[in-house]
């Protein structure tokens, strides 16, 4: 790779987190080495106790790597956290360690980044790796923040992008404050765009290059096999209590006023159906039993979290609430899918 940085100086700094990504990781690393333009990148890797042979992998393939070692297993949230803190660079890339980026990716998304006139999170077009098919160029919202996803090249303008692979300036990360840790992993990438979006920070998808990924390798689930929706109760019941507590920040008050009883009579209703439809109690439970309790043990670090971007908000509320449409996304996949099948 080239460089018109100062030596030492990385201007990009990947992150990935990784646990027990071993199979993958070789794959992911290779595509972001192979990059070439006019920058220094450092690399970070958070290891997040993982039980298979991760660290000796890049130990002995990948010396280059910074390795961030925890002794215990913290999360997708903690650990960006972590190698942010850690990492030198303008620009941050948080990568999934079962990413590939396709070439000139880091290249595009620099030009893209010095383009434009304000800072802005930025992501790239998804590509499911079993296929290469188009998963999403990033995402626009119903009113109960599940992600629809946009498939329309030239619509750079998006309400977030994919976690798996964001590219965020240095200065956005510190506006926002990073992930909260207590999120864990999943729509961690909503709440960060959101919130940035209030900020006066746009989330932007280019056309190209793009990303491959094996959705769902780490959590399991969330991805469509067979004309059905399969998922696992874990990743399941991080969304719904994570989606709901970004709705509690980053909502307006006279639209959480309308939405928070439809909302929850939907989850009841949703439990209901599955619980009928053969899911078993436990997992039904599992799903939609920690929502309340969760947020409720929260409650104190999501209510700052509101009153700090409802100070700092440089967006009104009715801009804000155009990117979310009315139709709710969950019907239009059940009327496709059926119910989703729960691990």
């Amino acid at each position: 790779m080239t460089s018109s940085e100062p030596s030492g100086y990385p201007l990009i700094s990947v992150c990935i987190a990784n646990y027990n990504g071993e199979t993958v990781l070789r794959e992911c690393l290779d595509s972001v080495f192979a990059e070439q333009g006019p920058f220094r990148l450092e690399v970070l890797v958070h290891d997040d106790a993982s039980s298979d042979q991760s660290l000796a992998l890049l130990a002995q393939e990948y010396p280059q790597v910074r390795v961030i070692r925890s002794r215990a297993n913290v999360g997708f949230c903690v650990s960006n956290n972590r190698m942010v803190e850690a990492a030198g660079g303008d620009y941050l890339l948080l990568l999934n360690n079962d990413a590939r980026l396709r070439p000139h990716s880091l290249s595009a998304l620099l030009a893209e980044a010095r383009r434009i006139s304000a800072e802005a999170v930025l992501g790239l077009p998804q590509y499911a790796m079993h296929d290469r098919s188009l998963v999403d160029r990033g995402y626009e919202f119903d009113l109960f923040m599940n992600p629809v996803p946009v498939f329309t090249a030239g619509s750079h303008e998006v309400a977030t992008a994919t976690g798996a692979c964001l590219w965020i300036p240095r200065a956005v990360w510190d506006a926002v404050g990073g992930f909260p840790a207590w999120f864990e992993s999943v729509a961690e990438d909503i709440y960060f765009c959101q919130a940035a979006r209030l900020l006066g920070f746009p989330t932007r998808v280019l056309d190209a290059p793009g990303f491959d990924h094996w959705i769902g390798k780490n959590l399991g689930g969330g991805k469509v096999v067979g004309d059905q929706l399969q998922t696992t109760a874990r990743r399941r019941a991080l969304s719904e209590r994570n989606k709901t507590a970004v709705m509690l920040i980053c909502y307006p008050a006279w639209v959480l006023l309308g939405v928070l009883p439809v909302h929850a009579l939907s989850l009841a209703a949703e439990a209901l159906a599955l619980w009928v439809g053969g899911a078993g109690r436990g997992k039904v439970w599992q799903v939609y039993g920690s929502i309340v309790p969760h947020l409720w043990r929260h409650s104190g670090e999501w209510s700052v979290l509101r009153r700090r971007l409802r100070r700092g908000r440089a967006l009104s509320d009715r801009c804000y609430m155009r990117r979310f449409r009315l139709l709710p996304h969950k019907l239009v996949m059940l009327l496709r899918h059926g119910l989703p099948r729960i691990a």
